[in-house]
């Protein structure tokens, strides 16, 4: 699978092209600051000065999701790592990040990290005992598609990582790394991967890579991600049932979010 002159015209095309980012950034950097606050659409849509459903799709085109989605990753992120290094109770993090109902925190926390809070929060104690190992997560079919590929990491992301990374990499049926993945690979050594058995469908390719000898509290929540995707969906079909894709990883922008899902345990034996 391929992945996918000067002119007035083309300067005013960036000119806007670099006013809509901006806004974005900006309204991703205000739901950042007031993550654990009550907060609403009119408010970040009065902060960068465009209505409502004129900022979701200016939002959505640039971030790839709605703030709403964003705005709860964020909150999610915070919750990882309050369970990790504290002793909150669950409920107390809970309406500490801001949700309301505890009932929902836990139940979209578990659908976006793979894992209920409870869960999550031991953790630790599961990798030091079984560290993730390379192994491949298979479809569970026995006939589809195939879709293989390489990830290589660029020199800022081997700068941030560290020797020796740990190289996860997943197929995922939405453009971020949330809930399990359909299929997915701890490579070892390596940067190529294939994944075969793939249902119909239409699917993102996500990889991440984490310090390979990091403790588990910072595999679980990194200090600065490190990931790549492709960018538009690969779509798998009778038509269509082989495709080859290129994966170059980088660290996050300040904007970025973090990969929600709890990547390192899907190679441990303990979980």
């Amino acid at each position: 699978m391929a992945l996918e002159g000067s002119s007035t015209a083309g300067a005013d095309v960036e000119k806007i092209r670099n006013t809509i980012d901006g806004a974005a950034l900006s309204a991703a950097q205000f739901l950042s600051a007031k993550a654990s606050d009550p907060i609403s659409l009119g408010d970040v849509a009065d902060h960068v000065g465009y209505s409502p459903s004129h900022l979701v799709r200016l939002f959505e085109s640039v971030v790839g999701m709605p703030p709403g989605r964003y705005l709860a990753h964020l909150r999610f992120e915070r919750a990882k790592t309050l369970l990790l290094t504290s002793g909150e109770p669950v409920r107390d993090i809970c309406f500490e990040v801001g949700f309301t109902s505890l009932g929902t925190f836990s139940r979209r926390f578990a659908e976006g990290v793979g894992y209920s809070p409870g869960r999550f929060r031991v953790l630790p104690h599961i990798l030091a005992d079984h560290p993730p190992r390379p192994l491949h997560l298979p479809t569970g079919l026995t006939s589809g598609g195939t879709i293989s590929g390489v990830a290589v990491l660029s020199r800022a992301a081997r700068d941030a990582v560290g020797p020796n990374p740990a190289l996860y990499v997943g197929l995922f049926t939405t453009p971020s790394a949330k809930g399990r993945p359909v299929t997915s690979s701890l490579l070892d050594g390596v940067d190529t991967f294939a994944f075969v058995n793939v249902p119909p469908g239409r699917f993102w390719v996500l990889a991440s890579a984490l310090p390979g000898a990091a403790e588990p509290l910072r595999q679980l929540v990194p200090v600065r991600s490190v990931y790549g995707r492709t960018m538009r969906p690969i779509l798998v079909g009778r038509g269509a049932p082989h495709h080859h894709v290129g994966i170059e990883l980088e660290p996050a922008e300040e904007w970025q979010l973090p990969v929600l899902l709890a990547v390192p345990a899907l190679a441990s034996a303990g979980t």
